[in-house]
């Protein structure tokens, strides 16, 4: 792992990111693994919320999809990286609320929670399997996602 993988490992620990993740695919009766670059793979989380085929609790990535073939994908699992440093300079858990106010926004401007939320767009739409529906927009440098470090 890179100093930067390390750091966002320790970060996600003391905020409390990583620990939530591994309580839910405990209780979700996920099986967890080693991921690369210090992330957690759970799969076979199949509880009903929330609906997307994979989603980040800090340095956990949860998937529905069963072992073997969860973080298989690296598109997926780099859009997913992304969401575990947003984690990281959120400072963990209030990473969850900021999230869903940019889900909420996003769900006024464009009718879906992803297109206008900037969480998504920095973590990358379409690697995680969004459409951008924002036809207008126009993205600069900042538009391009951030690197998963």
């Amino acid at each position: 792992m890179t100093p930067a993988q390390r750091l966002r490992q320790l970060a996600n620990v003391v905020n409390l990111s990583t620990p939530l993740g591994l309580m839910v695919a405990v209780a979700s009766r996920s099986t967890v693994s080693r991921g690369p670059r210090g992330l957690l793979i759970a799969a076979g989380y199949d509880w009903k919320l929330p609906h997307a085929g994979a989603f980040t609790l800090g340095n956990v990535i949860l998937y529905r999809a069963p072992h073997g073939i969860a973080g298989s994908n690296a598109v997926l699992l780099g859009h997913e990286e992304r969401h575990s440093t947003q984690y990281a300079y959120c400072l963990g858990v209030p990473f969850l609320a900021l999230y869903g106010i940019a889900a909420g926004w996003s769900m006024l401007r464009s009718g879906n929670p992803a297109s206008n939320n900037f969480f998504e767009r920095q973590a990358g739409l379409a690697a995680g399997g969004y459409i951008d529906t924002d036809h207008h927009r126009q993205d600069g440098p900042a538009g391009k996602g951030i690197e998963a470090s």
